[in-house]
Parts: C-alpha cells; sequence; structure tokens
C-alpha cells in the first residue's frame, strides 16, 4: 500500500487519552498496510500559554528565542505520541522540524517552507518504523535557526511532507467531522460537504474559515494532493478537499454555494485625501509592502471633481494595524493625503462556490438577504468564485446566518460535533 501521511491537532492530542486514542488509530493505518507519517501540534493551548508566558517575561520577546520557546510544544506531542505507539507495539520515531527536513527562509512567527528534505522520514519508513514529525516548525537555509511556519501551520507541514513523499493522502485530524457550510457555533444548522475543491477551500480559507491553514490548501492545489478533513474523535467519513478537475474532463453538476466564511481578525484604514494623481497610490502601497503587511481588500473612491481628491480604504490583519498606520504617517508630507481613519469593529463576510460561474443573480441575492437582515455593507470585493463584504463586527453572526439560509444551506438536522470544544 501507499503513505499515508496523517495531522492531529491540538485538541486531538490535548491529554494522555487523547494521545493514545491517536495512537490506536496511527497503528490501525498501519496495520492496514500503510506507511504511515504523522504531524502533531502542540497538545491543547500548550502554545497560547507558552506565548503568555513570554508576554510575561518581556513585552517584546525576541522573535528568534520566541520561536525557540513555541517550537517546544510539538516536540512534546511528538515524543509522547511516539511512546504511546511504542506500547502498542509498533516501532516509531519521532523528528522536530528540521530533523525531518523541513527548510524554510528566516521570517521568525511567519517562516515559509522553500524545500523538504525527507531522508531520514524515508529511512525510518524503510526501517519499518511510523515516523512522528513536529508540526509548525522548520530550520532557516540561511541562520540554521530553529523557525516556526505561522498559527496553523501544522497542516503546512503535512501537505508539504505528504508532496515530499508522494503519498497517498493527507489526512487532518481535527475535533469536528469535516468542512462544513458554516462555522456551526454561528449556524447550528450548517451541513457537511462531502467534497470541496481545492479552488473553493482556497477561497473559504483566505475568507476565515479556520478548518484548513491557506497555505496547506496551497500546496495542496500545486502538488495534486487529496486531502481527507476528519475528526479523530469518530470514525465518520470526513470532506475531500480534491484537486480541481482538468481541462477535458467530464463536467459534473456542480453545486452553486459551497459554503459561507466569516472573519473576525480584520481591520480596515482608510486614507483620506489623497491628491488624485499618477503614482499617489503606489506611494501608499509600496510603503506598506515595505513593513510586509499583508493587504486583503482595497476600494478607492471616484475622485471629487471640485478638489481633485480622493479616499483610499483597505482590509488588513488586527495584527498588522499599528504598523501600518506608523508607514502611513511617515510618508504623509511626501504624498500629501489628510488624515487616516482606523476601525478595528469590522468583520468580513464570504459567499463561495465554483457554481457562480453559471449562476446569473448570486451577488444580488446574497445583497437582498443582508439588506433584509438589517445588516449594512461597507466595502466589497469579489473574485470568479467568491463574494465578499466588510460588514460591522457586532452584525457578522446575523450576516451569516442570513446569508446561510438565503442560500438554502440549511440542514434538516443538526450535523455538527465539535468533539474537543476548539474547531481544530
Amino acid at each position: 500500500m501507499g503513505i499515508v501521511v496523517q495531522k492531529y491537532g491540538g485538541s486531538s492530542v490535548a491529554d494522555a487519552t487523547g494521545i493514545k486514542r491517536v495512537a490506536q488509530r496511527i497503528v490501525n493505518t498501519r496495520k492496514a498496510g500503510h506507511d504511515v507519517v504523522v504531524v502533531v501540534s502542540a497538545m491543547g493551548d500548550t502554545t497560547d500559554d507558552l506565548r503568555d508566558l513570554a508576554e510575561q517575561v518581556t513585552p517584546l520577546p525576541p522573535p528568534r528565542e520566541l520561536d525557540m520557546l513555541l517550537t517546544a510544544g510539538e516536540r512534546i506531542s511528538m515524543a509522547l505520541v511516539a511512546m504511546a505507539i511504542s506500547q502498542l507495539g509498533y516501532k516509531a520515531r519521532s523528528f522536530t522540524g528540521s530533523q525531518a527536513g523541513v527548510i524554510t527562509d528566516s521570517a521568525h512567527g511567519k517562516a515559509k517552507i522553500i524545500d523538504i528534505t525527507p531522508g531520514r522520514i524515508e529511512a525510518a519508513l524503510a526501517d519499518g518504523a511510523i515516523a512522528i514529525v513536529a508540526g509548525f516548525q522548520g530550520v532557516s537555509q540561511d541562520t540554521k535557526d530553529v523557525t516556526t511556519l505561522g498559527r496553523g501551520a501544522s497542516d503546512t507541514t503535512a501537505v508539504a511532507l505528504a508532496a515530499s513523499l508522494g503519498a497517498d493522502v493527507c489526512e487532518i485530524y481535527s475535533d469536528v467531522d469535516g468542512v462544513f457550510t458554516a462555522d456551526p457555533r454561528i449556524v447550528p444548522a450548517a451541513r457537511k460537504l462531502a467534497q470541496v475543491s481545492t479552488e473553493e477551500m482556497l477561497e473559504m480559507a483566505a475568507s476565515g474559515a479556520k478548518i484548513l491553514h491557506l497555505r496547506c490548501v496551497e500546496y495542496a492545489r500545486r502538488y495534486n494532493m487529496p486531502i481527507h478533513v476528519r475528526s479523530s474523535f469518530s470514525e465518520k467519513e470526513g470532506t475531500w478537499v480534491i484537486p480541481d478537475r482538468r481541462a477535458g474532463e467530464v463536467e459534473m453538476e456542480q453545486a452553486i454555494i459551497a459554503g459561507v466564511a466569516h472573519d473576525r481578525s480584520e481591520a480596515k484604514i482608510t486614507v483620506v485625501g489623497v491628491p488624485d494623481k499618477v503614482g499617489e497610490a503606489a506611494r501608499i502601497f509600496e510603503a506598506l509592502s515595505a513593513t510586509e503587511v499583508n493587504l486583503d481588500m482595497v476600494v478607492q473612491n471616484v475622485s471629487a471633481a471640485a478638489t481633485g481628491l480622493t479616499d483610499i480604504s483597505f482590509t488588513l490583519p488586527r495584527s498588522d494595524g499599528q504598523t501600518a498606520m506608523g508607514a502611513l504617517a511617515r510618508i504623509q508630507d511626501e504624498v500629501g493625503y489628510d488624515k487616516l481613519l482606523y476601525d478595528d469593529q469590522i468583520g468580513k463576510v464570504s459567499l463561495i462556490g465554483a457554481g457562480m460561474r453559471s449562476h446569473p443573480g448570486i451577488t444580488a441575492k446574497f445583497f437582498a438577504s443582508l439588506a433584509a437582515a438589517g445588516v449594512n455593507i461597507e466595502m466589497i470585493s469579489t473574485s470568479e468564485i467568491r463574494i465578499s463584504v466588510i460588514v460591522d463586527e457586532a452584525q457578522v453572526d446575523d450576516a451569516v446566518r442570513a446569508t446561510h439560509t438565503a442560500f438554502d444551506l440549511d440542514s434538516t438536522e443538526v450535523e455538527a460535533v465539535v468533539y474537543g470544544g476548539t474547531g481544530r
């Protein structure tokens, strides 16, 4: 049989009982004849606890040392899972990210994988062992320092390993049974999707759905790697995230809407009174680019004829808000804008579905459902298969529920169970 890569989230390995349950599932996969590589997250809230501890010591922990601290959580998990597998009579070897050959750039806290050289993993498999890898971490190609890949990036570690090893499938285990049409904490009637395309899953992850890390889905799409999202607390079939159909293949009937995603982690900045002349917008966004701030939605108003001035609004992660405001303040005299407005009480609601391409009227129905719920729209952004709006943060839940109902996504029975309480 082929190689199966399995990733277990923090809620799945939160305590000794969970670790034993995970070990039994891993051994069962090995008994079925597969070579097994496992990626583990830190136990429960360990990463948050370590981060809080660091901030008690210093309000600004050095990024290199913070990475050294945070990677300890996954190393604890990998050793304990390996011990539990050994207790069941099977050989297991644990590896840190650097030992597993995860090579990254040197951006501490948000490193990107450059390459994977899984020689030690392959040697362990050849020796009949189950390989356990610490997720979320690697080693810098330049400095040789330990790096972390960002929150939720154990998913990325797993898919990248699966691609480098030529695995048959990457299984992502959490404490929910799969990918749902909306967050079941907001919409109890959300339905589990049997399958979703990587294209749709990319948009859902980018729009705030927490079930899969965005870069993990990007890897899956690039390397044609199927992902099976399922729960480690049940034996139910999960959701298959499948590579997009290739040109020439038979087009099957596509569901119009895959789901409704939301994100409460963004803020909005408006640059007021920008002179409407060539190059001013470029200066603004070059200043933001220099600080490595990721922008999401961007809207420029029509210039006022009387003044020749315009407003530019954009959204970005709240965690980058003060960095962006500082960068813009430094170029105020150069650009000549009037003032900056900052709003961190916003939320993004997105409607996603590949079927939008061939079904007119989706936008009108979406906006009508928001209007009927009394939700005011502040910004709009679209792609070929997504419509996103910025609304007041207090109206996010109402917007998600109204949209979910308007597009007939509600299930007649409660399907969503969050076994561990975190959804990861």
